[in-house]
């Protein structure tokens, strides 16, 4: 039906430029015929110029009803736009036709009466009329159209899902205590007298914050679903136009949707696009933008508490908004959407995995602690990217080899396997990964090394995974801190000891080593300046907030000091990072051979090398793995006896 369907909009389509075709045809046809030159001649004349022999052409025409010839020809010298008609009646007729085949003329032709075909005479008369009728009637009803698609420019372009797309909380995996926070959100939808009967206020609208693909819009989907109400979904920037007044039109139309469809949710994506604090930036305000949000602000206050519309926002950028938007009886309850936990990471994987076959070796929940810091969003691509991996590979499932290379090309693109490396390049390399890595084995707040490769990747030679031991929220130690610097600083003192010469690849490691350094002093008060942040986080949303934030908060004396304490920590931690390399010099070297030979080497050969000196193949450790299970069973056959 709905091939049919695209096909005919097609035909009417195109059917409009037919029609016009044909008129332009039928016209092109009359202006011809107009522009022939015609000479009317008696019959006395005609029968002159047929005894001279001058008529080089005739056809005769006879008309039924009536004993009427019409003759029509051409004369000798005359052009190829230039004819001759005439008349004849009985007896003159009968001496033209003696004349024409006396004289022998040299083309004659004798017609069928036209009025005895209908279908001539209405191909002639009627044809071109109602061409032309129908020609009229499209290109009126195209402007009648288009006149009707101009005055819908102001309507809402909110879109009311369909039963196909609802979603429940079976759908959205994690998020526990955000689900819990919007439960009563589908109590008051199901139940409003409830409610009522107490004097309790449904909050008019929730605002979802978060980083993006948490699952925002999922969870607002999910509301709706679980609710079973109408649900409305628009992005913020569908409501900005170029005309000032268009979006506030929308505004109005969609909330007198909402009204005819009540109880039932609106989710607003992205709502920081029509949200922005107002009168911000150094060359003014944005009218449109304004306009549609004082319309906004003024239709959240219209609509009575307990009328059945809930509003959903989402928006990754928060501190942008503005505060009027904020207040209670608006958005006046915020749920924060975060990144998901190793537990809830587990959960998001299975959701992803249900359509796709995975191998025996492929443990999800090991999978979701080598994964911190994933949005669901990012897992999804994860696993995604795996499948495609292993269809590339014509593999009957997903194995962990995929899943491997998966995860380092969603963190640091695609392996440059192609790339010729020259060995010098690929001893420095190799020397500078190994530092990382040496650092994050022998120091104690490090993070864990868990694998290590000389496979370019993206804009990095190498790179050395780390993963924090322990999960965390967002609460860093400054012991945790500096171990950060102290591991990023490795793979400069590992070069400058061992190849005596440094290289351009420790820039990026240098660049966040110091960020986080100057962090330490201005903002997270973790120097000797003392318990004082002298600078705060500013991400130039606006180009006059930013303009105006960069005013110093601090005298040249204390500027210069910030430098000195952020030199001091750098300085610390490359001298700590130099006696633990120092100190482990054999490991460094045995590190950087097998880095040499296996270009990649995981966290159990790292292992195996740190405790034997020597790495263990990927067969040995698979071998390993099977033993266990089998130990650990005969172990617990001699505890219970």
């Amino acid at each position: 039906m709905n091939v049919k369907s695209k096909q005919n909009d097609g035909f009417k389509n195109v059917l409009p430029y037919i029609v016009l075709m044909l008129v332009i045809v039928v016209v092109l046809f009359t202006l011809n015929m107009q522009g022939m030159k015609v000479n009317k001649l008696s019959t006395g004349e005609l029968i002159s110029e047929l005894k001279e022999n001058n008529v080089s052409e005739i056809t005769v025409t006879p008309k039924s009803d009536e004993s009427v010839f019409y003759i029509e020809g051409r004369l000798e010298g005359y052009k190829s736009s230039e004819k001759f008609t005439a008349k004849a009646v009985g007896t003159e007729m009968e001496n033209i036709l003696s004349l024409i085949n006396k004289n022998a003329v040299k083309k004659y032709d004798t017609n069928a009466d036209p009025g005895g075909s209908v279908f001539i005479y209405v191909l002639i008369n009627v044809l071109p009329l109602v061409l032309i009728v129908i020609a009229m009637y499209f290109l009126f009803s195209k402007l009648a159209n288009s006149n009707k698609n101009s005055m819908d420019f102001g309507r809402s372009k909110a879109r009311l899902s369909n039963d196909n797309d609802k979603k429940s909380f079976k759908d959205v995996a994690g998020l526990n205590e955000e689900k819990q926070e919007v439960e009563e959100l589908i109590d008051f939808l199901k139940n409003p007298k409830k409610f009522e009967k107490l004097g309790a206020r449904i909050p008019k609208g929730v605002l979802l914050v978060g980083p993006p693909g948490t699952g925002k819009t999922l969870l607002a989907k999910a509301i709706a679903g679980e609710a079973n109400v109408p649900f409305f979904f628009i992005s913020g920037s569908d409501f900005v136009e170029l005309f000032v007044g268009v979006g506030a039109s929308r505004v109005r139309d969609m909330f007198k949707e909402a009204k005819r469809n009540a109880p039932c949710l609106i989710f607003i994506d992205e709502i920081d696009a029509v949200g922005r604090q107002r009168g911000t930036g150094l060359g003014g305000g944005h009218d449109e933008r304004e306009q549609t949000l004082n319309q906004l602000l003024t239709e959240m206050d219209g609509f009575g508490e307990n009328e059945g519309i809930i509003i959903i926002a989402a928006t990754n950028r928060p501190d942008v908004l503005d505060p009027a938007l904020l207040r209670p009886g608006r958005f006046d309850r915020q749920v924060t959407v975060s990144l998901p936990d190793a537990n809830e990471r587990e959960s998001i994987l299975k959701v992803h995995a249900k359509n796709k076959i995975l191998g025996k070796d492929v443990n999800l929940k090991n999978l979701s602690l080598r994964t911190p810091g994933f949005s669901g969003a990012d897992l999804e691509n994860l696993l995604n990217e795996a499948a495609l991996l292993a269809v590339r590979r014509n593999k009957s499932s997903v194995s962990m080899d995929e899943i491997d290379e998966a995860t380092d090309r969603v963190l640091m693109g695609p392996a440059k396997t192609s790339r010729k490396i020259s060995d010098k390049e690929k001893k420095l390399v190799s020397i500078h990964e190994a530092g990382h890595a040496v650092i994050g084995l022998k120091l104690e707040d490090a993070q864990e090394v868990h694998k290590i490769t000389i496979i370019p990747r993206g804009m990095a030679g190498g790179y050395t995974m780390m993963l924090p031991k322990e999960e965390k929220i967002a609460v860093l130690t400054k012991n945790e801190l500096l171990a950060q610097i102290t591991g990023l600083l490795g793979g400069r003192v590992s070069e400058e000891m061992f190849l005596k010469e440094i290289s351009t690849g420790a820039s990026d490691d240098l660049k966040r080593a110091t960020r986080i350094a100057r962090s330490m002093v201005t903002e997270y008060g973790m120097s000797e300046l003392g318990p004082v942040q002298y600078e705060e986080k500013s991400e130039g949303v606006f180009l006059g907030r930013d303009y105006n934030s960069k005013s110093k908060n601090f005298s040249d004396q204390v500027a210069l000091e910030i430098d000195q304490q952020t030199r001091k920590i750098i300085e610390d931690c490359y001298d700590k990072a130099k006696k633990i390399i120092k100190d482990n010099e054999k490991l460094i070297m045995q590190l950087s051979d097998a880095l040499m030979e296996y270009e990649t080497i995981t966290k159990e050969q790292i292992e195996s090398i740190v405790k034997t000196g020597k790495i263990k193949l990927v067969e040995e450790i698979e071998d390993d793995s099977e033993e266990a299970p089998s130990k650990s069973k005969k172990e617990k056959k001699q505890e219970g006896k």
